[in-house]
């Protein structure tokens, strides 16, 4: 693919996430199914609230990273730099879009720096992992170090490559793939989704291969087959249509994450509100992930508009840590809820697994 298609298309995703209809229809993220119990003697001062954790070594503020969602054009650099300016400045992660045009095009790469800008955030390379399959680790680290980043998500999206135009369609030696750069690269692996979210058997394939981070990106959220759907035509935009819905729900693929053993959980797809970023860490999550809530603020109402919206998410989620009685994310993580039949018959799908490390209380 030329490196002038790459931008183009890169530029159509950014197009159809702010304004296109790509959210799933029906699929819900399941966290509405996750209901925590009320405490009416929390004992504590609502300022005191530690929402802070460590990833990768470096302290988050928050626990949110805005999740990966673009790169390679002169339009990404601009949205790159002021997601990096509002993660430095809110102690938030940032992750950034896939690296693949920085393969091909050497300028590409500028619209992936922004450590200037956030010298202190998390920042999590991006690559999938097609493309990691037939490249020498040394490469990938080259990726990796140019922009500055302290991971690299290695995403999984067979389905939004089946309805791509032009998307790849061999997905042989994965897990291989996976195990060469655990052992190989130097620097934590992300396994990331792309919106269809990790079942119990992806989850268990990945530990074995020796991954010990992912990030779920369940369904519920953007649906990455929609918006691939709205660039195809014929018989593969009747695909999308068919397989909109396809995926396993954010809240499930957190528990299944959990009971394989991973010891970095992240909770993107489709959380919209403080409440179900506490919903996420309540089933196990350490982080959440917000990618496109945050860039239609930013693209439709600016920087400070961006900073309120922020402003009142993290309000709503201290307030739902208070009244589960949880001081810090770990108590969060601890506190009871009440699982909804719904997520629960997902959930039967990881029953008898043969090796559970840390145990669901779901």
């Amino acid at each position: 693919m030329q490196d002038s298609d790459i931008r183009r298309r890169k530029d159509q995703h950014l197009d159809l996430a702010v304004s296109g209809d790509v959210a799933f229809h029906e699929t819900t993220t399941l966290l509405e199914q996750v209901r925590l119990v009320h405490d009416a003697l929390p004992d504590r001062r609502l300022e005191d609230l530690d929402t802070s954790v460590e990833l990768f070594g470096r302290p988050l503020r928050f626990p949110l990273i805005i999740a990966a969602m673009t790169g390679g054009s002169a339009r990404a650099r601009q949205i790159n730099l002021r997601l990096a300016q509002i993660a430095q400045q809110r102690g938030y992660g940032l992750g950034l879009g896939s690296q693949r045009p920085m393969l091909t095009d050497p300028d590409a790469a500028a619209s992936y720096r922004v450590r200037e800008l956030a010298p202190d955030v998390l920042l999590l390379g991006n690559i999938g992992v097609v493309q990691a399959r037939a490249l020498a680790t040394s490469r990938l680290r080259a990726l990796v170090d140019q922009v500055g980043a302290d991971a690299l998500c290695v995403h999984m999206n067979p389905a939004q490559e089946l309805v791509q135009p032009g998307g790849d369609t061999d997905f042989r030696a994965g897990a291989d793939t996976f195990a060469r750069l655990v052992a190989e690269l130097g620097l934590p692996v992300v396994a990331k989704e792309t919106g269809c979210g990790i079942a119990p058997h992806t989850a268990q394939r990945l530990h074995h291969a020796g991954v010990r981070h992912v990030d779920v990106s369940g369904a519920g959220g953007t649906s990455w087959v929609a918006i691939e759907a709205q660039r195809a035509t014929g018989g593969q935009a009747a695909l999308g249509s068919l397989l909109r819905e396809w995926g396993v729900p954010t809240a499930a693929s957190v528990v299944f994450a959990k009971n394989s053993g991973m010891r970095t959980i992240i909770a993107t797809g489709g959380v919209a509100t403080g409440l179900d970023a506490a919903r996420a860490i309540a089933l196990g999550a350490d982080a959440f992930g917000m990618a496109r809530a945050v860039l239609q603020v930013l693209e439709r109402e600016g920087m400070e508009a961006t900073h309120r919206w922020l402003d009142e998410l993290e309000r709503s989620f201290r307030a739902v840590m208070l009244l589960a009685g949880a001081g810090s994310l770990p108590e969060l993580q601890r506190c009871p809820r009440v699982i909804g039949a719904r997520l629960r018959s997902w959930l039967r799908l990881d029953a008898g697994h043969p090796r559970r490390r840390r145990r669901s209380r779901t």
